[in-house]
């Protein structure tokens, strides 16, 4: 696997070189005033359409660095656990409670045994349903997080509870010389808040035919994840960039907090705009920085130097170790809701979204089977609802580029 992934990142580089050269011939034609050749411009989007292709890759390394970070985290703290006396997993209740709950998306409640019915919990919710197995809910939070690309980049709690709340730091104390013997007076500054996160409900809709689920080989459980996932994953990937914060989570283009940087022109980004961006903010945020934009972002961003000539977007096999691609040295993350390159738009923003962004899961997941909505097409549907909630909890770790003189 890592030898197919340096062969895809170092046709990735190869690709680049071509397009430097085809891009740079252009650029020089338009600026001594001749015409562009038109073979020349079919073979810079023929260029661009393959450095497209791999794009997906590169992504998907990127963001399984970021998610690796976390699930290090996650074990070593599970490695404490299974470390105290007497912890253990039930797997026989694990194992009844998975069946029971096939067995009600199979056959619906009317047609459960007592014992199956016993294994499952009923959804506290009045549209009713049973809440998901954890380790249902786990398997389908894995796949969103694959799909969601703001999920792998930034913090994710998980709670029980409709909200949670997280402390914020307001002020800060500031240092104060003193000579030797000098009085050490109080400094003032040093204040917490606390920030409140709500989960918010949503929905997905699954429709399955009933020959399907007689069909006892047909593999109810992973249609079903795949499908919730597919839509969970959009639904909040729209919300974690442009949500209004009213009956869904806040987008990190909404927060009126979040600082902006001009790109110098009008109607395009420059390298200029990307590298004031980039310095914009503290240190202990650029150091852990990505960039978030969209594909068509990115083509444009392939296209711009700096004032020495080079290159401001670099693959990643032309960097030490093997890295991924980076503009300016950092990586970027594809998010497809982000708006493309025009007038006041905000295409991209940059900054520690660890620190900026908080992802807040409440852990239980209802599904409700619905045989009657669909009864004359032959399916039985299935609801799933779930809460998430996400906020800009750090604004000054981010900054977002705005298209503007």
């Amino acid at each position: 696997m890592v030898d197919e992934v340096k062969e895809v990142l170092t046709e990735y580089g190869q690709a680049f070189e071509e397009f430097k050269k085809a891009n740079d011939e252009k650029l020089d034609r338009l600026e001594k005033g001749l015409e562009v050749d038109a073979n020349l411009n079919s073979k810079i989007e023929v260029i661009e359409e393959k450095m497209n292709s791999l794009e997906d890759i590169n992504q998907d390394i990127t963001q399984t660095k970021a998610q690796q970070e976390k699930v290090n985290e996650k074990l070593d703290n599970l490695e404490t656990m299974l470390k105290r006396p007497q912890f253990g997993f039930d797997n026989k209740e694990i194992d009844e409670k998975t069946a029971a709950f096939d067995a009600y998306c199979r056959k619906g409640s009317q047609g459960l045994e007592d014992f199956e019915k016993k294994a499952l919990t009923v959804s506290n919710d009045t549209t009713g349903g049973y809440l998901a197995p954890p380790e249902y809910v786990r398997e389908l939070l894995k796949t969103v997080t694959e799909i969601s690309p703001i999920r792998s980049i930034a913090r994710v709690r998980s709670t029980g509870q409709r909200s949670v709340q997280v402390p914020k730091r307001t002020g800060t104390f500031a240092a104060q010389w003193v000579a030797e013997t000098g009085t050490r007076s109080e400094t003032t500054g040093y204040t917490v808040g606390l920030e409140e996160i709500p989960a918010h409900e949503y929905y997905a809709l699954v429709d399955i035919s009933e020959q399907d689920l007689e069909d006892t080989v047909f593999d109810l459980e992973a249609e079903m994840q795949s499908e919730f996932a597919t839509q969970f994953a959009k639904a909040e990937g729209t919300a974690f960039v442009s949500g209004d914060a009213i009956g869904k989570p806040e987008g990190i283009l909404t927060n009126s907090s979040v600082s902006s940087v001009n790109s110098g022109n009008g109607t395009a980004l420059t390298s200029d705009g990307i590298i004031t961006l980039v310095h914009s903010i503290k240190s202990e945020y650029s150091r852990n920085g990505t960039f978030i934009f969209n594909r068509t972002t990115l083509a444009d961003i392939r296209k711009l130097k700096d004032t020495a000539g080079q290159y401001i977007f670099q693959p990643g096999m032309m960097l030490t170790g093997g890295a991924t691609n980076t503009i300016l040295g950092y990586p970027y993350v594809e998010a497809t809701d982000m708006p493309d390159v025009a007038g006041s738009a905000k295409p991209i923003v940059f900054g520690d979204f660890q620190r900026a962004y908080m992802i807040v899961d409440r852990v239980q997941m209802a599904v409700l089977r619905d045989e009657y909505t669909q009864a004359t097409t032959g399916n039985v549907r299935y609801i799933a609802r779930r809460r998430v909630g996400g906020q800009v909890v750090q604004a000054e770790a981010i900054v977002k580029q705005n298209i503007s003189a």
